[in-house]
């Protein structure tokens, strides 16, 4: 709660004797007389924060819930309003407008149980463009940033329900596909790199031709897989990483993945001949 200096707070309480009296003693009282004062002041974070210690109070003591002004009412709904915008923009990355990092983290944390159990089968592609330095180098950085934010649109398309594209750093992005299964999350995959592949780059820039590769890591659910080790976030990241070295040494534009124990490349090229088997951390 914001902290008020003792001669306002005395002001305060000589100006709010009479509120006292017209909406019960004690504290709660105290807080909401506070609350309307500061309200018809234009305080209106320092008034947000006296009505919900009346709230508090409220809940602790199921004493009579205090009045609340209309035009509090709306000041406190547009703050709340404020905050998750603010909370929102937190969570997405400044040019492309995909979730960041932060946001990145605390899903996955979220999506794995304390104990590294997946509930349901959870796939993470790992995408990389291909050549981006050259495309700076060539075209310049603001059109690199264009393709940025093009490709950022294409991965979004057509993903499955609770799916989410965050980037990952530089010219990295992370498909995170909850609720699928191991066939579902590599077709995903490989439509979002059709996608890049087939867009008419040309309409930027001359020239212009933009790939991408993916690794792409996939957990089965628990129940599925009883013996299978616990695994973190940062495991299948990982392992997604080290598929996405797998799909780049192999020629590029490629989803890399793992199946029967073998590490394979979706789509066209999996008649590519030559497959470099990285090491894949955490399988067995």
């Amino acid at each position: 709660m914001t902290a008020l200096r003792p001669e306002t707070a005395q002001q305060m309480a000589q100006e709010t004797d009479d509120g006292l009296g017209r909406q019960g003693p004690g504290l709660v009282g105290l807080h909401e007389s506070i609350a309307t004062l500061l309200a018809s002041r234009g305080q209106w974070r320092q008034a947000y924060e006296h009505l919900r210690s009346a709230l508090d109070l409220v809940h602790a003591d199921q004493v009579e819930q205090p009045h609340v002004p209309e035009q509090l009412r709306r000041e406190v709904d547009r703050l709340r309003r404020e905050h998750a915008e603010a909370r929102e923009q937190s969570l997405r990355d400044s040019l492309t407008d995909s979730y960041n990092r932060r946001y990145l983290d605390e899903r996955l944390m979220d999506l794995l149980t304390e104990h590294g159990a997946c509930r349901h089968g959870l796939a993470i592609a790992l995408i990389d463009l291909d050549w981006f330095k050259q495309v700076n180098d060539t075209f310049g950085h603001l059109l690199g940033d264009r393709v940025l934010q093009r490709v950022v649109e294409l991965l979004q398309q057509e993903l499955p329900e609770d799916a989410f594209c965050a980037r990952y750093g530089g010219e990295e992005f992370v498909l995170v596909l909850p609720r699928v299964d191991a066939v579902t999350a590599v077709a995903v995959a490989e439509a979002a790199r059709e996608r890049v592949e087939r867009h008419p780059w040309d309409e930027i820039a001359p020239d212009l031709r933009v790939t991408v590769s993916a690794g792409l890591a996939y957990e089965p659910p628990a129940h599925e897989a009883p013996g299978r080790p616990a695994v973190s976030a940062e495991q299948q990241l990982l392992r997604a990483d080290s598929l996405l070295y797998t799909a780049k040494q192999s020629g590029r534009n490629a989803v890399a993945y793992r199946a029967d124990g073998r590490v394979r490349l979706a789509g066209r090229a999996a008649g590519r001949r030559g497959i470099a088997e990285s090491r894949v951390l955490g399988y067995y």
